[in-house]
């Protein structure tokens, strides 16, 4: 069953009874994760059916004056014509980016004759607060002697990690024979309709030497989960300190994470925005700072980014406020607030800290899809057991409008610690649009006309 249906079960399980640690929750179904300007994940609810993604660009290292190295775009696929002057002004911004994103570590390159490809992604985000996902793969092309790597990077509104890794797969394959070989591929896949959840696309693609091949892209069945490996938070962190983590992204503080390889930190960043479900990260979200960018760990409001370990010395001389640092490659953090211990309600704490462990040391588990599950459904019952009386407290008027009673739906909580931590909750940007969201979404309850 997909984690959406297990969230409204439990909601409805919920709504039947008084908990000892939470309120009563509404029988009612709770409204999908806000959209939009709320955060990146809130892309995995684009309807299937759409193109797969806007460009396939090429970002290669030439040579400048000084004898450094600058990331430029050297193609682009498509190349969009005719294009109104809003659009095009858009289009400038997010062209001006990428080149940036894509080569983070600076400028500082010399060629070389072998290098391991890495996949890592990006977030850019829209004047509107709309947010496109930068898919990457960053490669050494075929040929002798020393040559500097280049990066494939497709643009995507879509959140599949997964999905898109494999598609770099064969963009990898194909510029190893040809680049020439890239374009029927790309165009055959941007000819070709998103699937929805749970089904599959299928891709003819003809190689030289090879002849024509079928390409199966399926979209994972629980669309939140798309673009989440948390198996790559387990590795790297100990059950305890995620709970220190997800404590502190709850009450959306600053939050700066460390590792050297780019894919270590986009796919722990990705892992931990994606803890928060049904609510969403709204704030400043860069899973890879790019060198010139380091001064954003200044920025006084919150902020989830990630930095490469090389530049730990930089960040530490920073002008910073408060904030939670963690070593994704020691497994430990560098610099906390002091209280991150005792954020969350101890009883739902000692819960999640057991069904973590368990998991964790489940030898059964074998899927990347299985963890993902097992983990999801743990903090969504969190959520469940905590904040999932919401929707008796919306009040609606006859127009339809509804008004959310914040008093009455803390006092509904029977749990001291749990009330006491709510309140603070309720005051966060994440909470906040999740409710804007339900009191635009009015479903009829049971026994209500």
């Amino acid at each position: 069953a997909s984690i959406g249906n297990l969230l409204r079960r439990s909601l409805r399980r919920a709504g039947r009874r008084e908990g000892k640690d939470g309120a009563s929750a509404a029988d009612n179904t709770p409204p999908r994760a806000p959209q939009g300007k709320t955060g990146e994940r809130s892309s995995a609810f684009y309807s299937a059916g759409q193109f797969f993604f806007e460009y396939l660009v090429v970002v290669s290292l030439r040579k400048m004056p000084d004898g450094h190295y600058e990331p430029k775009i050297t193609y682009q696929f498509p190349k969009r014509e005719n294009l109104l002057k809003g659009q095009k002004e858009e289009e400038e911004r997010l062209l001006q980016a990428i080149p940036l994103f894509c080569f983070p570590d600076g400028n500082n390159w010399v060629p070389v004759t072998e290098y391991t490809s890495e996949t890592f992604s990006f977030v850019l985000t829209n004047v509107d607060g709309s947010r496109k996902i930068g898919y990457c793969r960053r490669l050494l092309p075929s040929g002798r002697g020393v040559r500097l790597p280049e990066v494939f990077c497709i643009i995507s509104c879509l959140g599949c990690f997964g999905l898109f890794s494999k598609i770099l797969d064969e963009v990898e394959k194909r510029r190893q024979i040809s680049m020439a070989v890239i374009y029927p591929f790309m165009q055959g896949l941007r000819e070709s309709p998103f699937p929805a959840p749970g089904k599959t696309v299928t891709i003819k693609s003809f190689i030289p030497e090879s002849g024509t091949e079928l390409i199966e892209l399926t979209r994972p069945v629980d669309a939140h989960l798309e673009h989440v490996e948390f198996q790559a938070l387990l590795q790297r962190l100990s059950p305890h300190l995620i709970l220190h983590i997800f404590a502190s992204a709850m009450l959306e503080r600053r939050l700066i994470f460390l590792a050297e390889e780019l894919s270590v930190l986009s796919q722990c960043i990705h892992a931990v925005a994606a803890l928060l479900y049904p609510f969403t990260w709204a704030h400043t979200y860069i899973p890879v700072v790019p060198e010139c960018l380091l001064d954003t760990v200044c920025c006084p409001t919150p902020f989830m980014v990630g930095i490469q370990m090389r530049h730990l010395e930089r960040v530490l001389e920073q002008p910073m406020e408060e904030a939670l640092i963690v070593d994704l490659c020691e497994g430990k953090i560098i610099q906390a607030v002091g209280d991150e211990e005792e954020i969350l309600p101890r009883k739902l704490q000692n819960e999640m800290l057991m069904s973590l462990n368990r998991h964790n040391n489940n030898n059964n588990v074998h899927t990347l899809e299985q963890v993902n599950a097992l983990v999801s459904e743990a903090f969504v019952h969190f959520f469940v057991r905590l904040v999932g009386h919401y929707a008796s407290h919306i009040k609606w008027g006859r127009s339809g409008s509804g008004s959310f009673q914040e008093r009455a739906f803390c006092k509904a909580i029977a749990s001291k610690s749990c009330r006491r931590f709510v309140k603070k909750f309720v005051k966060t940007n994440m909470f906040s649009l999740f409710i804007e969201e339900a009191e635009k979404s009015r479903i009829p309850q049971e026994g209500n006309g």
